[in-house]
């Protein structure tokens, strides 16, 4: 058992620099004047969405949602994770009145989309969370070699993942094509940047919220779409 670890995760090792020289994403600029929050509603909602996201955080029959759309790369949204995720999670998705749900646009560099990947495979053991976590509590900057394979396969031993699966995942590239598909739903929503967020009331209202804002921000669009329901 020891043995198949080791071959996995050796083989990982070997083939990450081809996974890694493979990805077709193309990198974008980050866009940091864009307006706070816009608001529009929808008579219905559309499910680019949902589609190819992370598994939902929190009560999935919460009657508010919030889409993250992020890199593991970018600073503002590590800033996000650190400064506002955390607040929200305790006080509204922990609570059942808010589901969460990660969405990945890979803007940055390769890195970003091995990370993302790396927290996909996570899901098959259902650790996405935890994996998504370990990679914004270990940030160190873009491009610097942080989410090289080595630490990679770090994170994945130190929440106790299968090594053997996870690294086979990875071999295997196997959510590379959601993660595109993911980046190009930002794309056709019209994102240009990361951290960009989309609430969506109980009533279908969509509010667009632009950057790492502070929970204070997050927390009055929240309650107003909360309020609608007594």
């Amino acid at each position: 058992m020891v043995l198949g670890a080791t071959i996995a995760a050796v083989a990982f090792v070997i083939s990450f620099l081809v996974f890694n020289s493979t990805n077709n994403e193309p990198e974008l600029v980050l866009v940091t004047n864009q307006k706070t929050q816009e608001s529009i509603l929808s008579d219905s909602i559309s499910p680019t969405f949902f589609a190819n996201g992370s598994p939902i955080l929190g009560n999935p029959d919460a009657p508010v949602t919030l889409i993250e759309f992020g890199d593991y790369q970018c600073h503002f949204c590590n800033v996000h994770f650190h400064n506002t995720e955390h607040s929200l999670v305790e006080n509204y998705i922990m609570t059942g009145k808010v589901k969460m749900i990660f969405k990945d646009f890979t803007i940055i560099g390769p890195d970003s989309v091995n990370a993302a990947h790396g927290a996909h495979c996570a899901t098959d053991q259902g650790k996405f969370w935890e994996y998504h976590d370990i990679l914004y509590n270990n940030w160190t900057g873009e491009n610097n070699g942080w989410a090289s394979s080595d630490n990679l396969l770090q994170f994945a031993q130190e929440i106790d993942l299968d090594i053997d699966e996870w690294s086979n995942c990875m071999l295997d590239s196997k959510y590379s094509q959601i993660i595109i598909d993911s980046s190009n739903d930002a794309r056709n929503l019209g994102i240009t940047g990361t951290p960009a967020f989309f609430v969506i009331g109980p009533d279908n209202k969509i509010t667009k919220i632009n950057g790492a804002k502070p929970y204070e921000n997050f927390k009055e669009i929240l309650d107003f779409e909360l309020n609608k329901l007594t």
